[in-house]
């Protein structure tokens, strides 16, 4: 069976296109209150678990070993756009481990903010693995690794400790074993595991109901979660629609996008965590139906901000003239 259509393109008066998807909302009892399409089939949830991935930085005693700002713990769950604040803080998270850039192993690419990839390359500038949008997730890798003095070479690997801990952090949080037939290389490097999309809602419903795993675990994973909300723009950047979902609701709402059209998080207040993944991978899809996910969450409970989800779910679509030719529209279920 398909997977529902969760988002639709218009233009004019008509639909262009449609993105099908599946989405899983849970409480941290494992309870499915939303489940839409396929939320068994095992997906790669790829950068939207990076506070499952962060959790060894709190747990091991490297973060407050290394004292750690809420802002440098949001960037460490990142996948920042490669502003000058974003590459100077992953930066000095690097330097009080004692390390620099050539100590990382995610690679580079140009930033994903426009205007500073443009002006890197209007100076003669080329990109270096600071910009990568995950950085600041791998400085805190290798804080970690620096703490428990382990080689700090080879921290991308799969048996490397520092991604065993970030393993085991997810399969007590998914309820899933992860191992190689459900293993892939992310784009920076490290491993990536594909679970259902109901078991990443249930893992996020149990850091934000505070129950379901380790207590240490969870206030660990409870302390990125509310660090990322604190500062978002550390986690996003500028323009991005992460920090345009967090502040909507400062302080009660966490979201994080991943590649391939996923996005995870949580609202705490409520004990629920939830997951979705479009089919064809679109971010324009994934962000308009995690703000339709939301507002559906609060419709009944906060109607003036159910109604803020649903207009962001709701997106005009300009051409280059800046005309308004249609939009792209996921309905509030």
């Amino acid at each position: 069976m398909a997977n529902p259509v969760l988002v639709q393109v218009t233009r004019g008066s008509r639909v262009e296109s449609a993105h099908r998807g599946s989405v899983a909302v849970v409480d941290a009892s494992g309870g499915v209150l939303r489940g839409d399409g396929d939320v068994e089939t095992p997906v790669f949830p790829r950068s939207a678990v990076k506070v499952f991935q962060g959790i060894p930085l709190i747990e091991t005693g490297a973060a407050d070993a290394f004292g750690l700002s809420v802002a440098e713990l949001s960037l460490a769950c990142a996948s920042h756009s490669g502003e000058p604040g974003h590459v100077a803080a992953a930066a000095g998270v690097l330097a009080r481990a004692g390390l620099g850039e050539g100590a990382l192993e995610c690679g580079c690419h140009w930033p994903f903010e426009q205007a500073v990839a443009l002006a890197m390359a209007k100076r003669g500038e080329e990109p270096g693995q600071l910009h990568n949008n995950c950085s600041g997730k791998h400085a805190g890798f290798l804080c970690t690794a620096v703490h428990q003095k382990e080689e700090t070479s080879g921290y991308v690997r799969f048996d490397h400790p520092v991604q065993l801990r970030a393993q085991d952090v997810m399969e007590e949080l998914t309820g899933c074993r992860l191992g190689e037939d459900v293993r892939g290389i992310d784009g920076c490097s490290i491993p990536t595991y594909a679970a259902p999309l109901r078991a990443f809602a249930h893992g996020f419903a149990k850091l934000a109901g505070g129950n379901g795993a380790d207590a240490g675990r969870l206030a660990a994973g409870r302390r990125l979660i509310e660090a990322c909300m604190a500062e978002p723009w550390h986690m996003a950047g500028t323009h991005r629609a992460c920090v345009q979902l967090m502040e909507a609701a400062p302080g009660r709402v966490f979201a994080k996008t991943g590649a391939e059209g996923v996005f995870c998080g949580a609202v705490p207040e409520l004990g629920l965590g939830f997951a979705l993944k479009m089919d064809d991978g679109a971010t324009r899809a994934s962000e308009a139906a995690v703000a339709s996910v939301l507002s559906a969450i609060f419709k009944g409970r906060d109607e003036t901000l159910a109604e803020t989800y649903a207009d962001m779910a709701c997106r005009p679509l300009r051409n280059w003239q800046d005309t308004q030719v249609g939009a792209v529209f996921a309905p509030v279920n």
